[in-house]
C-alpha cells in the first residue's frame, strides 16, 4: 500500500518525501478532530470500576 501511495506521488525524492509528509499529518488530524471523539462514547474505557473494599490496602 505505501509502495503504491509513493510512487503515485508526483515529483522527485524531496517532493515526495514532503508531501508523504503532509498527508501523514493529514490523516493524524483527521483522526484526531473527527474520528476519535466520535468513537469515544462508544468504548467501554469509561467504565472503571475500582474496589475500595477492606481489602484494599
Amino acid at each position: 500500500m505505501y509502495g503504491w501511495i509513493w510512487r503515485h506521488l508526483p515529483g522527485n525524492t524531496l517532493v515526495r518525501a514532503v508531501l508523504a509528509l503532509l498527508l501523514v499529518l493529514g490523516v493524524v488530524y483527521l483522526l484526531f478532530q473527527y474520528v476519535f471523539p466520535w468513537a469515544e462514547p462508544l468504548l467501554p474505557f469509561g467504565d472503571v470500576t475500582v474496589d475500595g473494599g477492606a481489602d484494599a490496602g
